[in-house]
Order: structure tokens, then sequence, then C-alpha cells
């Protein structure tokens, strides 16, 4: 029996990515264990792929080949939780919704939203998913400030630290946020945290004139943690956290804008799309968004954080993949002229051989040639990511 038998088992049906089944799967149980099962797989040249909470494996391309997925569902636990310092130290395989829990026990959060229920820190990392509140806290790539991965060859590596101010060697946790484990299997990520607010309100209102709304919000400087919008309703929402007494005057101020309407809608920090859609990232200028949103708006649902540019698109399961092609095309012009870029990150298989995923990426060579040195051999998740990469 071959180390490689002694780490993996036969794959079952509905293990796949993408739609891609696999042969063999592993669920190590330590860094250690992570190292030795893509050690032997680089020996015996299987290609490899990541799974966590299996949330997005929907996302970006299907694997050009796929032999060994690695299960990270036994890597959880908080490794240390330095309340002081407001930083954690967490495995990858842990749910979000798990650590979450466990910082509030202290008064503290990790302020990264989790728009995909039961998604894990690894994945969340690995695809670089965040929500309303990237306002005012920022995005998984902001929020890390250290990682463990193994590299394809079974190397285990490790990137900055337990400080929040680290400048020492080159860092991975920035590369290997939203990289689609297309560089190494993360195992253990380090997070700055934040406290959890001892107040907060959301104030909404469907509005006429959504540029000057958010002209106004702006004008009114109450520092909101998000400012959201939803096409299909023409619903603006803004978060405000702090002090009870601070909150209260700064929701005070929000409804002299918007109304007295007040608590998060329904479609907060969701996608705009059901499983077996089109689902698309769409981003923009500031001054731009409104222009954005009606484009969007016109042929699909669209909702995201005007306060940042971020915004998504969804078309229904069952969309003509010719129509749907169509209409990527015409959100990727409405992005373009608006100053941004738009990524189709999930698509029906129908869907997915008619369009670039991807569109135009600045740096792709740069990208090409980081994906050399780390993934030689192009074992790892490979036609995941941008340009086939």
């Amino acid at each position: 029996m071959t180390d490689l038998d002694e780490l993996t088992e036969p794959a079952k049906d509905d293990d796949a990515v993408a739609g891609v089944p696999a042969r063999l799967v592993a669920a190590p149980a330590s860094t250690a264990q992570a190292s030795a099962v893509l050690r032997a797989a680089a020996d015996a040249g299987l290609s490899v792929a990541f799974r966590g909470g299996a949330t997005t494996l929907d996302w970006g391309m299907p694997p050009r080949r796929l032999d060994l997925i690695v299960d990270t569902r036994r890597l959880t636990g908080v490794v240390e939780h330095a309340a002081g310092d407001l930083i954690a130290v967490v495995r990858a395989g842990t749910p979000m919704a798990e650590l979450q829990e466990r910082l509030a026990a202290a008064g503290q959060q990790l302020a990264l939203d989790t728009p995909v229920p039961g998604a894990t820190v690894g994945g969340t990392v690995a695809v670089s998913t965040s929500g309303p509140r990237r306002q005012l806290y920022g995005t998984a790539r902001d929020l890390i400030i250290g990682m463990t991965v193994v590299r394809a060859d079974g190397t285990v590596a490790h990137s900055g630290g337990k400080v929040v101010k680290n400048v020492a060697g080159y860092d991975l946790a920035k590369l290997f946020t939203g990289a689609y484990g297309t560089l190494g299997l993360i195992t253990r990520c380090a997070f700055r945290l934040h406290p959890l607010p001892a107040a907060e309100t959301v104030v909404r209102a469907a509005v006429p004139d959504l540029g000057a709304a958010l002209a106004a919000i702006r004008a009114a400087q109450v520092v909101p943690s998000a400012v959201e919008v939803d096409g299909d309703c023409g619903e603006v929402a803004v978060l405000v956290e702090g002090t009870p007494a601070g909150v209260r005057e700064r929701a005070a101020a929000l409804a002299r804008i918007l109304g007295d309407d007040a608590g998060r809608p329904y479609w907060w920090g969701a996608y705009p799309w059901e499983p077996g859609g089109t689902g698309l990232k769409l981003t923009a200028a500031l001054s731009r968004v409104p222009a954005l949103v009606a484009d969007a708006a016109a042929v699909s649902r669209v909702r995201g954080s005007a306060g940042t540019g971020v915004l998504y698109a969804g078309l229904p399961p069952g969309t003509p993949p010719d129509e749907a092609a169509d209409t990527v095309s015409r959100l990727r012009a409405a992005a373009g002229a608006a100053g941004g870029h738009a990524v189709v990150l999930t698509a029906p298989p129908q869907v997915r051989e008619r369009v670039d995923m991807w569109g135009p990426v600045d740096g792709l060579a740069l990208m090409r040639r980081v994906k050399q040195q780390f993934d030689p051999d192009a074992r790892l998740a490979p036609g995941r990511f941008v340009g086939g990469i």
C-alpha cells in the first residue's frame, strides 16, 4: 500500500468541483498531514483542488482535470485568541459562523461579512468574499495579517505573524487571498479583529434619485459602515455603528435624508442570484455607481455596496445561454463605461462555454509567473483562475 493509499479514500458521487468529479478525497487533520498529502500527490503527479464548506465550488471555471480533493473539514478550531491584542489565529476549515460565535463571547468580531451561509475561513479567504461592511472594515485582504500554507510539493510556508504591522518576508497572505486555491492550500490564518459595536442601526428607504441620495449621505458625514443599494426595489440602506448616543445622532441625520424606515432589508448582503443562475461581480467608480445600477437593473437583478463601488448582478436559472451571454457582454460594457470591470463568478456550464468568465485582466503575465513559481507543474486547481491559471 502506497503512502497515497493511506492518506486518501475513493471519491463519492458528490465529490466534484464545478461539475468535474474527483477520483480521490483526503481530509487531513493538521498542517503536517496536509503536507504529507500534497507531497504524495506531487510524487504521483495528481491534479488537486481544495474544499472547505463547498459553498463556492461552482465559482470560477471548472478545473481542466481533477484527481484529488483535499477537504479541510478536520482542520478546525481557534488556535489562539489574543483578545488584548485583537488578534485571532484560526484553522482554515473552521466555519465562519463558529468563529464569530467564539469571538462574540469576548465582545469581538472578525469584521468580515459572509454572504454565503456555511462558508469556512479558508474558503472565504481563497475566493475573497466580503459583504456590506467592507466600506468601513475592508476585505479579507485587509484583515488578514498572517497565514500558513502548504505548497504544491508539500512544503509548509508561513507569512506574517500575530502583530498588525509586519513587514518581514514575502506576503503570502495577500497573495493567496482570492487565488482560488491555485497557489497552495491555506491551513491557518491570523486576523486583525475589531470590538463588537455597542449599538447599530440601519436606515433605509426607496429613493427616486439614487445619485442625489448618495451625495446627500456623503455630505452628511455620518461615517457609515455600509451603504447598500438594491436596483429592483430602488432602496438605499445605510448601516451606522458605534456608541448608542452616536448611533442615534447619525441615524437621525440619515432619517432626515432617507426617511424613518429602519432595519436591515431582506436583500441586505445577499447575492442576487439563485443556485443554478448566473452571478457577476461589477465594479465602478463611486461617481458612476448610480449609472451602473440603472444600466444593470435594466437587464438583471442588481444590488451591492454603493459606498465602495462593488455591485452584484444575477440572472435566474433557466435563462437561455445565448441571452445570458449577451447580458454578460452588456454588463461588462456598462461596468467598463463606469470605470470598472465585470467578472462572472458563477454560471451554468452552457453559459460558461459562451463567455469569458474573467474578462480583461491587467497584470496577467505577472500572475502567470507567480503561478509558475508556486505550482510549476500546474497541478493545483488547473484552469480555475484568471487566464486559465
